[in-house]
């Protein structure tokens, strides 16, 4: 019997192996003599565009990297003031084993990881399940009353019956591109304008169910937590996640994830063109450029990137890493640079909101056992309260400790936004006291809060994209953007990346993986090529394109 290969996010809308394209030693490409050397403008430096700086400098060319605020974007680590060893994790934090084209690059670095906390997960130790007023106690699912195991069968088999669940993840994982393809352009035209909610309410499994049971399931979940914050959302974006394993086995970055994007910085790999020793950081001469505020084309071949100070750069391509909507708001961008078509998929990203409330404490304490119930004393918490989701994060018996008192979405997100990090604090414990009435965390409190409402930065405007029913085509628009031969002369040399761009948005995996289709793109634009036993994500494109709905609908249209 053969055994299951790993799944990981390979598509399901375009199944390109991006692991195996970074990783071949043959590289990602060559450019002809008279391009090396050349520079390129790289606006942000998050995740995504610190990866495609890091290739492109790799090929030869001299990415200049314009940041408007932090270098790591959303991989946003804050150590606490007074013990800077302990971090508050206010981005991305959470890294699924299937994310092997971000753990590439990980690896690369060395970065130790270490299994999440995640509710009825070994690494929590023990889950408390807090809803219409009672705190449950578990350490996995089979220590929940049977309403909860009934939630998880009703998730396992809508998804069987509804969505081909089984077929499509063992083809993700065998990386059968044929099978993914049938099954995925068939879900795709079932599921683009209808919401999760949707697929909840009219699955035969849970209509057999009660109310209480959706509820549940949008309360808690499973995986990571409750599900209701992306009710609104088009299907397709949680089957992207469930069947790739973004929301299983995950890991933490020790120490911060913003120490990928600052390790990619000064990283010294071997280059085409530039000398040994050379790193991004020794090409931007010690420091990213201060935020792009205009993007104009001045001829057939060259782009001006002008910062927040009026000074200006020529390049050949530039790319855009930062949120869309910043292409409308904060950057002033000539009109012309886009179709009306890409301006209206940019235009219509749909942000979530997000807030995280984190405290540093003296030490775990939470593993202090209760000694009337012979159980710890405190764990990975799930409620219907303000707090939503409650993470403990244990450094070691005879180190401070981090709690993450409050994660949430939404609109539990927006009743925190006006308000500053110490009342945030103070109405995560207080709700917190409900739950555990015995319990004193304010006196293992140490310091001030560390907090955090995306949407409220103007970087930013939001956490991630959250893409709505009817939105396929735009995320495919944008997606596809990096190939450019058959677009007019002046919407060429300017490219877009993030996991806004791509399908898989939130997820540090989309970020890297527009990033790469960037690079080739740009590979491309300047007169290179990739190697041919290395074929990359545009040489690839016409047999693994993400399916296009109107074209499918023209073709079966009747007469």
């Amino acid at each position: 019997m053969n055994e299951r290969k790993p799944v990981s996010v390979f598509g399901p809308d375009f199944p390109f192996a991006y692991d195996n394209w970074v990783s071949n030693s043959a590289g990602l490409g060559s450019l002809p003599a008279d391009k090396l050397g050349q520079t390129i403008a790289v606006i942000g430096a998050g995740v995504s565009g610190m990866v495609a700086a890091f290739e492109l400098m790799k090929l030869g060319l001299r990415p200049v990297i314009f940041e408007s605020g932090r270098m790591g974007g959303r991989l946003r680590s804050e150590p606490f003031v007074n013990s800077p060893q302990s971090i508050a994790e206010l981005g991305g934090m959470r890294f699924p084993e299937s994310a092997t084209t971000f753990n590439h690059y990980a690896d690369l670095l060395q970065l130790e990881r270490r299994p999440f906390p995640n509710p009825l997960t070994e690494a929590a130790g023990m889950t408390v399940i807090d809803l219409a007023g009672e705190a449950l106690y578990a350490r996995n699912l089979d220590d929940l009353p049977p309403l909860y195991r009934e939630v998880a069968t009703a998730w396992a088999t809508a998804l069987d019956e509804e969505a081909y669940f089984s077929e499509l993840q063992q083809a993700i994982a065998q990386r059968d591109v044929v099978t993914i393809k049938h099954y995925w352009n068939i879900l795709v035209r079932e599921w683009d304008d209808r919401t999760f909610y949707d697929f909840i309410a009219t699955s035969r499994a849970f209509q057999e169910l009660s109310f209480r049971h959706r509820e549940v399931f949008g309360q808690v979940g499973f995986g990571t937590g409750g599900w209701d914050s992306d009710f609104r959302n088009t299907m397709l974006e949680i089957l992207r996640v469930v069947l790739t394993e973004c929301d299983d086995h995950q890991h933490y970055i020790v120490g911060g994830a913003e120490q990928l994007p600052r390790g990619l910085w000064t990283a010294t790999p071997d280059c085409q063109h530039w000398p040994a020793g050379t790193s991004l950081c020794s090409l931007n001469q010690g420091a990213s450029r201060s935020g792009a505020r205009r993007i104009h084309r001045l001829d057939a071949h060259t782009l001006r990137v002008t910062d927040e100070y009026g000074n200006e750069l020529d390049v050949p391509a530039v790319l855009a890493t930062c949120q869309s909507w910043l292409l409308t708001t904060s950057i002033e961008t000539d009109e012309q640079l886009f179709s009306q078509d890409n301006w209206m998929a940019l235009d219509r990203t749909s942000y979530m909101q997000s807030s995280k409330t984190f405290v540093m404490v003296d030490r775990p304490f939470w593993k202090d056992v209760n000694p009337d119930t012979g159980m710890p004393c405190m764990g990975m918490t799930l409620t219907d309260r303000l707090t939503r989701g409650t993470y403990l994060f244990d450094n070691g018996d005879d180190q401070p400790a981090v709690i993450c008192l409050s994660y949430a979405w939404m609109a539990d997100a927006l009743k925190m936004l006006p308000l500053p990090a110490e009342e945030r604090a103070r109405l995560a414990l207080d709700a917190l006291q409900k739950i555990y009435p015995h319990l004193d965390i304010r006196s293992h409190v140490i310091g001030k809060p560390i907090t955090i409402s995306w949407e409220a930065d103007p970087n930013f405007l939001g956490a991630f994209k959250g893409a709505l029913p009817g939105h396929y085509r735009y995320n495919r628009r944008m997606f596809s953007h990096f190939m450019q031969d058959g677009l007019p002369d002046e919407q060429r040399g300017i490219f877009i990346a993030g996991d806004d761009v791509s399908w898989t948005p939130g997820w540090a995996e989309g970020a890297v993986q527009t990033a790469l289709n960037a690079v080739w793109g740009i590979t491309r634009h300047l007169g290179g090529s990739t190697a041919p036993s290395n074929p990359g994500p545009g040489d690839l494109f016409a047999s693994l394109a993400p399916l296009d709905l109107d074209a499918a609908q023209r073709s079966t249209r009747p007469r």
